[in-house]
């Protein structure tokens, strides 16, 4: 083992996901929601990605919001390669890559002081002194006022299926070779040991169906979730208190369906954690009741709280932009207590309101019945919408053209890579500070409609056809040009009726 990676896998790229978490309008919300202050989103800042793996989330950033100068490290240099990469053919100047470590960032002097410092998918991860390095880079530099993002694996939710991991890890540390090699056999010893009746399982069932779930994700992601060889589970309590010693304190969780009580907590739950005072012994307590497996905690280095008028006034200054067809919208949630309908006399207004474009909270209850609902359940629907992912939060409206130009060269550099390969799958608007999902099919659907194609099914088949590509309909691979064609036709209409418009509306196509 190459001393650099000290235990990670780097043979095997990780995935090229975007974690809206990481957007300073998801950030601010959260701890608006909260009732926090926060960083203006649509104002200068600097910000911090702390292991950005392949960069993606970082380069979207920085497309998408060209007032925040960006700086994100990754020790892999094969992943900091290709983020820069795609930051050269997007014109992107206003981000900053680097291989460094941990231990080199934390000892740059030429970096500045930021804003905000993030890392997802990072601190469960390294090892207890690299968490170390972390706390002392984000006290050194995380300015007075600043967010500071830190997500982790914490037990109550991993407790049954923690054992599974650590004997996937153990027999592919037992061979030799490629990581991704390994992958396979490790699943096939742990099916193995179920199918001999091994105890664990029969007091665990759960975990074999979770174990059953984790065989059909990419291999990618299954390598860098389970096999690296510091892999911790840690409680809130104990990562507040890392947190402590950089002068940081819990405000919020930048999941905003974790904000709704009515979903996730019974009513005598609910007044049970009403008697703990915020304080670590309440969000552990709280990750007990949910059965909490992965947190997305916000910290602040200085805690501001807002008084309601003022958390009030920014509500109501604050634009939202629907990020899915409105027809497509189903009524309902899910939260740890299961799945849950929403009030259609509450939602079917403000959805439709949005339907005609971008809003602020002061344009939407100009419409009476909008109005009507109250401040407290209007607060909480747009914190349900923008959790379940129909709904996101966005930057000023005066800065939406300039923004639009970067976006642009962003969204035309992967819609590039989209001709050759389908691991890029989101594009940046200008208009929320983020991105929305969109496949490599209907990637290529926009450069036809771009390039304004006549037959826009044709053009995406004959890029798809000579690399072997096959698609799938219901479950089953499709065989033959006819059959192709046919799909990729469906597939334009609803790219056509129910995709580009929602690309219109956020500045996108």
């Amino acid at each position: 083992m190459s001393s650099w990676t000290a235990g990670y896998v780097t043979d095997l790229g990780y995935t090229h996901g975007y974690y809206r978490e990481l957007m300073p309008t998801t950030l601010a919300l959260a701890a608006l929601a909260a009732g926090h202050r926060a960083p203006d989103p649509s104002g200068p800042l600097t910000y911090c990605e702390l292991g950005t793996g392949q960069g993606f989330s970082a380069n979207v950033l920085a497309a998408a919001n060209p007032h925040v100068e960006v700086y994100a490290n990754d020790f892999n240099p094969g992943q900091t390669a290709g983020a820069q990469r795609l930051a050269k053919d997007a014109g992107l100047t206003n981000i900053h890559f680097s291989d460094q470590s941990f231990e080199d960032r934390l000892n740059d002097d030429s970096l500045p002081d930021f804003d905000i410092i993030a890392l997802h998918g990072i601190y469960s991860w390294i090892n207890a002194e690299d968490r170390s390095r972390i706390a002392q880079f984000i006290r050194r530099r995380l300015k007075p006022g600043g967010l500071a993002y830190v997500s982790y694996n914490t037990p109550p939710g991993w407790a049954a299926a923690a054992p599974i991991r650590h004997l996937l890890y153990l027999h592919a540390q037992s061979s030799s070779g490629p990581t991704g090699a390994r992958i396979e056999p490790a699943f096939a010893f742990v099916d193995r040991l179920s199918e001999l009746g091994a105890n664990y399982f029969k007091a665990n069932p759960q975990a074999k169906t979770r174990f059953d779930k984790v065989k059909g994700q990419a291999r990618s992601y299954v390598a860098h979730e389970y096999l690296n060889e510091s892999w911790n589970l840690l409680y809130h309590s104990e990562v507040a208190a890392e947190m402590e010693v950089a002068k940081l304190s819990f405000i919020a969780s930048a999941a905003l369906l974790d904000h709704i009580d009515t979903i996730n907590i019974t009513p005598d739950q609910q007044q049970l954690l009403a008697g703990i005072a915020e304080s670590p012994l309440r969000q552990t307590t709280r990750d007990y009741i949910v059965g909490q497996a992965f947190r997305r905690d916000v910290f602040a280095k200085g805690p501001q709280q807002l008084t309601f008028h003022e958390a009030q006034a920014q509500w109501t200054d604050t634009r939202f932009a629907l990020t899915v067809n409105r027809a497509d919208v189903i009524l309902k949630v899910t939260g740890a207590l299961g799945e849950a309908e929403l009030q259609a006399d509450v939602y079917t207004p403000i959805l439709d309101a949005f339907a005609t474009g971008p809003k602020t909270v002061r344009q939407l209850v100009t419409d009476a019945t909008i109005l009507g609902l109250g401040w407290s359940r209007l607060q909480q629907a747009l914190g349900v919408l923008v959790g379940v992912g129909h709904l996101s939060p966005c930057l000023e409206a005066k800065g939406d053209s300039k923004r639009g130009q970067r976006t642009t060269a962003f969204n035309n550099a992967v819609i590039a890579r989209a001709q050759y390969t389908a691991d890029l799958h989101h594009l940046a608007s200008p208009v929320t500070g983020g991105a929305i999902g969109v496949d490599r099919i209907a990637q290529l659907m926009l450069l036809a409609h771009q390039q304004k194609q006549a037959d826009p099914a044709q053009f995406v088949w004959n890029i798809l056809k000579p690399q072997g590509v096959q698609l799938i309909k219901e479950g089953k691979t499709i065989e033959g040009d006819k059959e192709s064609l046919e799909l990729l036709k469906v597939r334009q209409e609803e790219f056509k009726t129910k995709h580009l418009p929602v690309m219109q509306q956020l500045g996108i196509a």
